[in-house]
């Protein structure tokens, strides 16, 4: 028990396919969490969709972060373990080798979008609260599944804040990443002005990791193009600083390429917590019978300055590639399943483009101007076709502006009335 924090652990069967509610069932987590003082009181509901694809709801330790600190003042808060991730029936790359056949595991993972997490979210909400409605934080990715959730069940919600996270709702994969390819790019521009060196050091690492012989803890090769997948790094506000210092350390005394380093590129680019953002990456921006046929992939050829021979090397940011499951050994087992998402053309729709405009819900978001994963016009865009919504734009924060801001982005977010952009 945190003294700072009460927290209760619930655990809710729902089933694997809401459309077939007498079918399987997979168990998803939540935790509770409440100011101790104020545990007894009946408060309003506020549930935090976390960011991802495949991420899991944070887990307090010591002080609460600035956000959860602002909303235990006025608020119950529930740190929601999507499906598939955490605590919540875990897509792990054993439970995938498990599978019997690479397309009845795409099937499976197929029902673990963000309409699939609504739908759970239901489902809790009634069992906590009857049928009063809550509100939402959604970052990120919960972003998006807080624009589906206003699709699909209005009715549950009173209040909903998003933070770095709203969609185009009809943009598909491909748009994505024409958006997001220059955005990378620039990215790495301010990440080479700061660390000049960085350049040089970058070719030296790639150059040895393209001779063969550089192994990873974990037995996988080092390849430059592994290695340019640091950049996923770049959108978040300490980024620029999380590659510097593990290309600072990447060379032992004999001009190796060092432990720490190799176990550190391991960890950042290995998936191993969470696979299914790598799966459901591009399907989050699927929606119909179009396939997304490996956007990122496709998308590249328009940007030759990202090729791997490319002078200066180009580190990659949010996306996923074809290759990365056969390189990289969390992702193997799952390389049949991500091969036939890639030609899926069984997608529901996500958005509800007539029911999002007449919205009555109260939505503020704050959009990041130079955000690197999601794109701000894209959002503004998009904050014009749904009722009831407000946008907040600054270039304050990067992507995680709600942690880096203590409780600055929350509070703006909750101060800001009802009304239109």
């Amino acid at each position: 028990m945190n003294p700072r924090m009460a927290m209760t652990d619930h655990v809710f069967t729902v089933p694997l396919d809401h459309d077939d509610p007498t079918g399987a069932t997979i168990e998803v987590f939540a935790r509770e969490v409440v100011d101790p003082p104020r545990a007894a009181e009946r408060l309003p509901w506020l549930v935090f969709l976390q960011g991802g694809p495949g991420g899991k709801s944070p887990r307090p330790s010591g002080r609460a972060p600035g956000w959860l600190a602002r909303a235990l003042q006025t608020h119950r808060v529930l740190l929601l373990d999507q499906r598939g991730t955490g605590r919540s029936t875990p897509v792990t790359p054993a439970f995938a080798a498990a599978f019997g056949s690479g397309k009845d595991l795409a099937r499976y993972l197929s029902l673990h979008r963000a309409d699939a997490i609504v739908r759970d979210a239901e489902l809790i909400r009634r069992q906590l609260c009857a049928d009063e409605p809550w509100e939402t934080l959604g970052q990120s990715y919960g972003g998006f599944t807080t624009l589906t959730y206003l699709s699909l069940a209005p009715e549950g919600l009173r209040a909903c804040h998003v933070t770095g996270g709203l969609p185009g709702l009809n943009t598909r994969a491909e748009d994505v990443y024409r958006l997001t390819y220059p955005r990378v790019e620039a990215k790495n521009g301010e990440y080479y002005d700061r660390y000049p060196g960085d350049v040089e050091k970058a070719h030296q690492i790639a150059d040895l990791a393209e001779s063969g012989r550089v192994l990873l803890p974990d037995g996988d090769r080092l390849t430059s193009r592994r290695l340019r997948t640091l950049g996923l790094a770049f959108g978040m506000s300490d980024g620029y600083e999380r590659v510097h210092w593990m290309l600072d350390e990447a060379f032992d005394a004999a001009g190796r390429l060092s432990d720490t380093f190799l176990l550190q590129v391991m960890q950042q680019t290995g998936f191993v917590d969470n696979p299914l953002f790598t799966i459901l990456q591009e399907p989050c921006f699927a929606h119909d019978s179009t396939p997304t046929n490996w956007a990122a992939q496709r998308i590249a050829i328009e940007h030759p300055r990202f090729a791997e021979d490319a002078d200066p090397l180009l580190f990659t940011g949010e996306m996923i590639y074809p290759w990365m499951f056969e390189d990289i050994r969390a992702l193997r087992p799952f390389a049949e399943a991500a091969e036939t998402l890639a030609a899926w053309t069984e997608w529901p729709p996500l958005y509800d483009p007539a029911r999002l405009a007449t919205n009555q819900v109260p939505l503020a978001a704050a959009i990041y101007h130079d955000d690197m994963y999601v794109d701000a016009e894209l959002s503004l865009r998009t904050l014009r076709e749904v009722g009831s919504a407000r946008a907040w734009v600054t270039n304050e924060w990067e992507h995680d502006g709600v942690n880096a801001s203590g409780d600055v982005v929350l509070s703006r977010l909750m101060a800001m009335p009802a009304g239109r952009l």
